[in-house]
């Protein structure tokens, strides 16, 4: 009985953090969307990263899911997998992408990742039932990719490489962008014409405490900042991409639902504030 009763009063507390999204936002009764990320794990290192790997652990494929079938009962309609980098544990994330779409009947199931990874194999099993895969490209030009961390000197020829196995296989093409100060000043008009992604989303870099807000922290993104001025001059520069969709801090502020390794939610506020865990 007592198991029962913390079930229920987790699904009040959900459907009420619900609410409040759907209160803060003023969108009225739209889908619900919250970020997993199952793991804190990237091959990758980028200077300014928010969400650091401070923790190896990986939920078990069975209390994910069943925390999953909660949040759904209570309301979410799409889901996101993010880390760290999802696809460091593809066994875990075809798995949980197809018991979304086929078991949840969610109407979005969604990746984002750096692509170092991604194998067109994947696609071709768990694509049916991925709708968007969001790939992160940073800037057009190699060695700023690399001063960032991201990557070795092939993160543009892969990013082609994914746009093309999406268009194979049915999946929405998604590029997501970190406006930083090694990248403000590019111009990346001519590759987005090309890629054509069905979205373009642009984050001004974000300053977590306890991420990446110190030196005693394991990355600190102080020396990647930019102002509200330099981020708007970006997306000027960009504004005739018909994909894209600005985030400067002023947004992503209490914007995003996270649910972390640990199947608890994170209040993106600047500060980290964890929840109980869902079980």
């Amino acid at each position: 009985m007592e198991a029962i009763m913390w079930l229920l009063a987790l699904i009040v507390v959900t459907v009420a953090s619900l609410r409040l999204l759907h209160t803060r936002r003023g969108r009225g009764q739209v889908p619900v969307s919250i970020n997993y990320h199952f793991t804190r794990r990237c091959n990758y290192t980028c200077g300014f990263c928010f969400h650091t790997a401070s923790s190896s652990y990986i939920e078990a494929p069975g209390r994910a899911k069943e925390a999953l079938r909660l949040l759904a009962h209570a309301g979410m309609k799409k889901l996101n997998f993010a880390g760290g980098e999802p696809f460091l544990y593809p066994k875990f994330l075809g798995e949980m992408i197809d018991f979304c779409k086929q078991d949840l009947h969610l109407e979005s199931a969604s990746v984002v990742t750096n692509g170092s990874l991604v194998r067109e194999s994947f696609l071709r099993k768990h694509g049916k039932n991925l709708d968007i895969l969001a790939g992160s490209c940073d800037s057009f030009d190699e060695a700023t990719n690399i001063q960032i961390g991201r990557g070795s000197g092939d993160q543009v020829k892969k990013l082609y490489k994914i746009a093309g196995w999406c268009e194979k296989y049915g999946i929405l093409f998604k590029i997501n962008t970190v406006v930083n100060r090694l990248n403000h000043r590019e111009d990346m008009n001519a590759h987005l014409r090309t890629l054509k992604p069905f979205r373009w989303k642009c984050f001004q870099v974000l300053i977590v405490a306890g991420e990446n807000d110190t030196t005693e922290t394991l990355r600190n993104g102080h020396k990647f900042t930019i102002s509200d001025e330099e981020f708007g001059q970006f997306c000027e520069r960009h504004k005739g991409q018909p994909s894209l969709v600005p985030e400067p801090n002023s947004l992503m502020a209490k914007s995003y639902l996270i649910l972390d390794e640990y199947l608890r939610f994170l209040d993106r506020t600047g500060k980290l504030s964890h929840g109980p865990t869902i079980q």
